[in-house]
């Protein structure tokens, strides 16, 4: 019998904790978010109101995100697939995602921007590696312990959709709100196809970051006309990932084995050749 190849996890891994992660996740960010008062819509007027009302809340969670992760033992699972996808060519999905990204900040107003303005602004980088752990992260292993790989990509891109209704209740129109969800489940699907085309979360977390950094700062001021192109062109790439996605889900043998020894390693689980 040859040895295990899991990798080392301290907990098995089970849908309902990656199920209890993300709705831990989205409670304290909204608890903490609505603690400072500070409405969603006037994030941009001010350092200190993106700051305290946006990049308090990623910076708690960045570290209780870091931690849960440890105590898991979950790393390895949930920044690293055991193999890309047979099919690569869809990484072009993803680049296209990163130049709208380019194109917002070329039609950005820099001139708006304080210094204190845009080191606040930096914290919102966080949000590519909080999201992308919470949903193609720690959630993908959870859901991987049960479920086919179509699942895994439907429902990790669906919650974090779903987690942006939150916006609502912190000041955000309903309408743009629901124009948010939907633009994120067709980010989340670039983001799952960028995780299973390089094999890594990493470069997720980083176009995640890049993203909506990119698109808070064409908001400040007065954007130029290249903006508008650029959501219009990050929405039809996300449409276009839609129609790709079922080349990187087809083959793909991610499934964690749930049942095995949680604490196990390739050494306790070898037996000599009979």
């Amino acid at each position: 019998m040859t040895a295990t190849t899991e990798p080392r996890l301290k907990v098995r891994p089970r849908i309902w904790i990656g199920l209890v992660i993300w709705l831990a996740y989205v409670v304290l960010v909204f608890a903490i978010q609505i603690a400072s008062g500070i409405p969603y819509d006037t994030w941009g007027e001010s350092a200190g109101n993106l700051f305290f009302g946006g990049g308090v809340s990623l910076i708690i969670a960045t570290v209780l995100l870091a931690v849960t992760t440890t105590l898991l033992g979950w790393w390895r699972p949930a920044l690293f697939d055991r193999a890309r996808s047979r099919h690569r060519w869809p990484i072009f999905i993803p680049i296209l995602a990163a130049i709208a990204g380019v194109m917002n900040l070329a039609g950005t107003d820099w001139s708006a921007y304080s210094g204190a303005f845009f080191a606040a602004s930096l914290a919102l980088l966080l949000v590519g590696f909080t999201e992308e752990i919470v949903n193609r992260g720690l959630l993908l292993v959870g859901l991987r312990s049960r479920l086919s790989e179509g699942w895994v990509w439907f429902i990790t891109s669906a919650l974090f959709a779903m987690m942006h209704f939150v916006n609502i209740v912190l000041g955000s129109p309903v309408a743009a709100t629901l124009t948010q969800v939907f633009s994120a489940f067709l980010g989340g699907t670039i983001f799952y196809i960028l995780r299973r085309t390089t094999g890594s979360l990493i470069w997720a977390m980083l176009l995640h970051g890049f993203w909506d950094f990119s698109v808070f700062a064409a908001g400040v001021g007065q954007p130029g006309a290249i903006v508008s192109v650029a959501t219009v062109f990050y929405l039809g790439t996300g449409v276009l990932a839609l129609a790709c996605v079922i080349f990187v889900i087809r083959g793909a043998n991610e499934r964690l084995d749930a049942s095995a020894p949680a604490d196990s390693t390739a050494a306790d689980a070898a037996e000599p050749t009979r």
